[in-house]
């Protein structure tokens, strides 16, 4: 679960600070390259200097043993342990398992016989396999082989993804063929950027021909959707523990009977991520590259470690196998009520997104991916992907706990000494992460599924303070702020941004859609419309002027708001219509000042809210232009009624 979202915390109320990225792709976890210029220097970066705690006196050394050298005091304190470890052996000790982990053993339900790896024309041919390891035998290989490895205080394992800490989205492919032609959305806009079969064999060669110079590789035979008619299998092939580790986390983790029937995969990837793409390969832009080829089922990563890469493409895969069977895939969160009642959750970074849908009294579905089909919603993963930057116990006290053995901690900055880990420290990235399963969660619900939602939250931090806190949306309303995708930037972390910045992501995740947004919108309006689910547009940015001048919605206030979405209250109250947008709002809400619920009235210089309101409407209406020559239906009336449901003025 993308927990938090990418987003670092807000102090004072709870809502998740807006921060700026500086790229084009909103809601992008992607992040520029460390300084570092190699696997040392980054490595220093990893681990804080402690001061010495060995004691200068009392040991045999006596009081000189403060004055000796780095080198001499390290070589007397390991002489010193290695004489205590000699007097406490044992003719006796813990049974060791001998001979690889990776090969079979006679518990089959620890460890299944290693499956042949037949996907068509692997050309696989390892030395050893690491098939479906636990958690602790990863950590054995991680630490003994992967410089960066090491356990935290908590006993999560925390490790260096390289040079790129966060995602690529410019160096992602996608093969466009006869499968993909008609179906992908191409062209301005879209996320999928083409390349040829040609190119993806040539670069797929590649890995496979780094992976067969291996010792050993990880092999998972995992799963995505907890829906059981619509799971997909996966197989990830990788170089690193870290890797598989990570996906161990993410995926679904088969019972080993499953294990036994797995079969052949319905998506395979291969992770030669620490080695480079050949830039000179038509196509290529950097040493880095993503590809994906759908016909073949298969995804190649080169030149990246970062393992959200593995994660966010598997997302994208979904985007496109689950609509090809009338299944809706969503970049959402969601809870479940005591009642049954389910809602979704949609927001980009810096929206409260979070913060909103964790609810202790509700829940926990999932919190990023999900999928509506006929049957209900289901969670397409298996774990939980939080960002940890400024992460304490005291804000969120669930990811806090959830970091604990079995937990990949990606490139936090931790205590040489005490291994306890520093998540204010930005030194590798301002991007890091926590993965872990689900079921560290407390209030996640198992098997991840429910019945159909009730209620669709449309999250947006309006830092021009003209949207509502709350607005009910009709069915078109919907359709149009979903494929919007609004919040707003502010000045933060990028120098030069000094006003609010609208920024739009199709779907709440155009990163990650395959098809056209149109698409997803027109599914969502039916499964809306055919299991009875109503549509709301939640501003938690600010009221009463923009960023600068006016004040952020109180967290108060916004749950006040989303406990009467919860519990049907809100849909009994009395609504009137804003101008220019439209939006239906209410005139009262227990528990919420009358005052702010219409903007223009907390806005004490009505002529600046009339110019911004506009200004924001134009800003939605340029965006939405891109999208108003796409067809939906063959007599063109849905695609008219979405932009009708935009802005007038």
């Amino acid at each position: 679960m993308e927990n938090r979202n990418g987003n670092a915390g807000k102090p004072g109320n709870g809502l998740t600070k807006i921060q700026t990225n500086g790229n084009e792709i909103c809601h992008d976890d992607s992040s520029g390259s460390v300084k570092a210029q190699t696997i040392d220097e980054l490595h220093s970066l990893q681990k804080k200097k402690s001061a010495p705690t060995t004691p200068s006196t009392g040991y045999q050394f006596g009081a000189s043993f403060a004055n000796l050298s780095e080198e001499d005091r390290q070589r007397q304190q390991l002489q010193s342990i290695s004489a205590s470890l000699a007097s406490s052996a044992r003719e006796t000790g813990p049974k060791v398992v001998k001979g690889d982990p990776g090969k079979a053993h006679k518990h089959v339900h620890h460890h299944p016989v290693v499956p042949t790896i037949s996907v068509s024309d692997s050309a696989l041919k390892f030395t050893h396999v690491f098939y479906n390891l636990s958690p602790a035998e990863l950590y054995e290989q991680a630490i003994k082989h992967e410089k960066g490895s090491f356990i935290t205080s908590t006993g999560a394992m925390a490790t260096l993804s390289g040079a790129k800490t966060g995602r690529a989205p410019r160096d992602k492919r996608v093969v466009r063929d006869e499968t993909t032609e008609d179906d992908l959305w191409w062209g301005k806009g879209s996320p999928n950027i083409e390349m040829d079969e040609h190119t993806f064999m040539v670069n797929r060669e590649r890995a496979v021909d780094y992976l067969n110079s291996l010792d050993k590789v990880f092999v998972n035979d995992q799963f995505l959707n907890w829906d059981p008619q619509n799971k997909i299998k996966v197989r990830i092939v990788s170089a690193r523990a870290y890797h598989s580790l990570f996906m161990h986390n993410m995926c679904i983790r088969p019972t080993p009977e499953e294990l036994e029937d797995f079969g052949s995969p319905d998506f395979t990837i291969y992770n030669a991520g620490q080695f480079p793409c050949n830039r000179y390969t038509h196509y290529m832009t950097s040493s880095t590259s993503i590809d994906l080829n759908l016909a073949r089922r298969e995804m190649v990563i080169l030149g990246t470690q970062y393992a959200g890469e593995m994660k966010k493409g598997l997302f994208s895969v979904m985007h496109y196998l689950m609509p090809k069977r009338q299944i809706l895939s969503l970049h959402s969160g969601c809870n479940m009520g005591k009642d049954g009642d389910v809602a979704l959750f949609f927001g980009l970074s810096g929206t409260g997104k979070t913060t909103l849908s964790t609810d202790h009294n509700r829940y926990l579905i999932g919190d990023d991916e999900h999928c509506w089909s006929d049957n209900g919603v289901s969670n397409i993963e298996g774990g939980c992907y939080a960002k940890c930057i400024d992460l304490s116990r005291e804000k969120e006290p669930d990811i806090w706990n959830a970091i604990k053995f079995g937990t990949v901690l990606e490139n936090v900055v931790f205590d040489e000494h005490t291994r306890e880990v520093d998540y204010t420290d930005k030194s590798v990235t301002e991007n890091t992460r926590a993965a872990y399963p689900i079921e560290y969660i407390p209030n996640a619900r198992i098997p991840c599924v429910g019945p159909h939602p009730k209620n669709v939250i449309l999250l947006a931090c309006d830092a021009f303070g003209v949207l509502p806190p709350v607005s009910k949306l009709n069915l078109p309303q919907t359709m149009y702020h979903f494929i919007s995708g609004y919040t707003a930037l502010v000045a933060g972390t990028v120098d030069g941004i000094k006003e609010p910045t609208a920024t739009f992501s199709a779907c709440f995740g155009a990163a990650f859609i395959m098809m056209h947004p149109t698409k997803y919108a027109a599914m969502l309006a039916d499964k809306m419309q055919k299991y009875g689910a109503t549509g709301w547009l939640v501003n938690t940015g600010w009221s009463g002027g923009r960023y600068g001048v006016g004040s952020r919605i109180k967290l108060q206030y916004t749950r006040k708001i989303i406990d009467a979405i919860h519990s049907g209250t809100l849909l009994n109250a009395n609504y009137k219509k804003t101008e220019v947008f439209g939006l239906e709002i209410p005139t009262e809400i227990e528990g919420v000042p009358s005052e702010i619920l219409d903007p223009v009235n907390a806005w004490p210089d009505k002529d600046a809210h009339k110019e911004t309101l506009l200004k924001l409407a134009g800003l939605f209406r340029d965006n939405f232009d891109v999208f108003t020559n796409y067809q939906i239906g063959k007599d063109n009336k849905l695609t008219q009624e979405i932009v009708s449901a935009g802005p007038i003025f």
